[in-house]
């Protein structure tokens, strides 16, 4: 009886702890909850931007909109100081299948907010928010501004690139990714290859034509066995995967076409087009990039907001997964709450506890700090 009435009261103590942290983090919690009740698909975040709008004027803030993009400056903006940019974006994923509740349906159970966008990116968004609205509140050395991006999912032309140009000059950038609250300061890019091997048609039965295949073989075979020289400390080699190929139309004729697919994941030690030129002179197939536009980021060990970062215990990673920091031409960095194994999974959810942490590690990081 004594060891029930101790694990009960155990989980009453827990229980109690959270159902405390969830009045404490009221706001930011019914704002991320709100939010998960609107469908924020990429190039449909309207509805979600407007609530977020709504919000955002209720909090004080001047506010200013590009299509579905969001931004506030702090009050107080000097153009002499460096400017830190706080971003997250506000559009999700369609729901994968699988899942067991209403994705668009907040449910907290016992520590965890389940439901669309809450893991990627709702927890960031709302901290992100918060500690924007209590920064500016303060004085500091540096300028502020917080960005809500559309479009990040797909990289869209109406996301943060379409706004980038309309903000003050930025010199540093936080990025509400989930990253357990450990600082990925770098990233891959990425670049998608359609490729095309050229043959010539010709009877299967016959000794005649050129096989597009066999062309398209011996290039994905130097696709899959090339290893650039440059590797990245943080991230690692430069990664290209063939994954998508298509040739032929009947098993009687030498296919004169055969194109594929290559996925290439860029470290910092090389720039897109530098990959694309060298891929170009290397493969007797048509090479043509989709984009060079999503860059590899990075920011030094060396940064003033590293270092800090650096002594309060946390620990640097290079991160394989691509952000908003792809478009972003100033140095950067993600730190957010959440798991991002948990991004674009059935049953997305993140811990409320999660999203105190996250608001008092970025205060403690960014109160008083030099940039």
């Amino acid at each position: 009886m004594a060891y029930l009435w101790k694990s009960l009261s155990k989980g009453f103590t827990k229980f109690a702890t959270y159902h405390l942290l969830e009045q404490k983090m009221k706001e930011p919690i019914e704002l991320l909850k709100s939010l998960i009740r609107i469908p924020s698909n990429s190039r449909e975040e309207k509805d979600a931007a407007d609530l977020l709008q709504e919000e955002m004027t209720a909090r004080g803030l001047l506010i200013k909109r590009q299509g579905n993009n969001l931004w506030a400056l702090s009050h107080i903006f000097l153009p002499n100081r460096p400017t830190l940019l706080l971003n997250a974006h506000i559009d999700t994923v369609r729901p994968a299948s699988g899942w067991m509740r209403n994705p668009y349906e907040p449910a907290i159970e016992g520590t965890r907010l389940y439901g669309l966008g809450s893991n990627d990116c709702g927890g960031g968004l709302v901290s992100l928010l918060e500690t924007f609205c209590r920064l500016e509140k303060r004085q500091q050395s540096y300028n502020l501004i917080f960005l809500a991006s559309a479009e990040e999912e797909v990289s869209g032309k109406n996301g943060i690139s379409s706004v980038l140009n309309l903000l003050p000059p930025i010199d540093i950038a936080i990025v509400g990714e989930p990253t357990s609250l450990q600082p990925a300061i770098a990233e891959r890019g990425l670049m998608v290859l359609d490729c095309t091997a050229q043959g010539k048609a010709g009877h299967a039965a016959r000794n005649e034509g050129i096989n597009a295949i066999y062309r398209a073989i011996d290039d994905i075979q130097w696709i899959r066995s090339y290893q650039f020289p440059k590797e990245s400390d943080l991230l690692g080699p430069v990664k290209m995967t063939t994954t998508i190929i298509h040739a032929g139309t009947l098993h009687n004729c030498i296919p004169d076409s055969c194109t594929f697919t290559v996925d290439i994941r860029v470290n910092e030690c090389y720039t897109n087009q530098e990959i694309l030129d060298f891929i170009i002179d290397h493969l007797q197939s048509d090479v043509k990039a989709r984009s060079t536009r999503l860059s590899s980021s990075s920011i030094p060990l060396s940064h003033p907001l590293i270092q800090k970062i650096i002594s309060l215990g946390l620990k640097p990673f290079g991160s394989p997964t691509l952000s908003d920091q792809a478009l972003m031409p100033f140095p950067s960095l993600k730190l957010g709450p959440g798991d991002s194994a948990r991004s674009h999974t059935a049953d997305e959810y993140i811990d409320i506890e999660d999203i105190s942490c996250a608001i008092e590690l970025y205060m403690t990081l960014l109160d008083g700090a030099t940039l």
